[in-house]
């Protein structure tokens, strides 16, 4: 048997990306009801990393590229706009606890609304992308090694206690 080749082009990156958040979300909606605290925690902890390194690295290498090969200003400005609102719901979320009043319909929201946002780019967007010249295996380097970087910081400043922002007292 041999290894599945790693690849290294920016949209496969970027679809796996989703795949694997939509797999946290999905999950959530299984254990949300019956799960401890710390669990829901650590799993929301999850989800909230995992997306803020894909909006970063999409931000910073994925969306200038694209921005200038697929002349899609509208397309772009808009996937920037959700990346935003995310992140907004995401420090809400943070800033609670699991057994806080809206913390499951605040996660589950954010959910629904990551789930738009990948929809369409992965129908809008992608395709536009792969009509278009990018070395996407050259992209898709460098957004492995932006993530390895965020990665790092992101894991960093949690052991720093720096991570969520979380309420201190509880």
């Amino acid at each position: 048997m041999t290894a599945k080749k790693e690849s290294n082009d920016a949209l496969e990156l970027l679809i796996d990306d989703n795949r694997n958040v939509r797999k946290l979300f999905k999950e959530y909606e299984k254990i949300h009801e019956k799960a401890a605290a710390e669990d829901k925690l650590e799993l929301v902890e999850q989800i909230c990393t995992e997306f803020l390194i894909h909006a970063d690295v999409e931000e910073q290498l994925f969306y200038p590229a694209v921005r200038d090969a697929i002349k899609d200003e509208e397309l772009i400005d808009e996937a920037e706009v959700e990346h935003q609102t995310a992140r907004d719901l995401i420090k809400q979320i943070q800033a609670m606890m699991p057994d806080d009043e809206l913390y499951d319909a605040k996660v589950r929201v954010l959910g629904e609304y990551v789930e738009h946002h990948v929809e369409e780019e992965e129908k809008e967007m992608f395709p536009k992308v792969k009509k278009a010249k990018l070395d996407l295996d050259a992209m898709g380097q460098e957004m492995m090694q932006a993530k390895e970087t965020a990665r790092t910081g992101f894991l960093s400043a949690k052991s720093k206690g720096k991570g969520s922002g979380r309420r201190a007292s509880r």
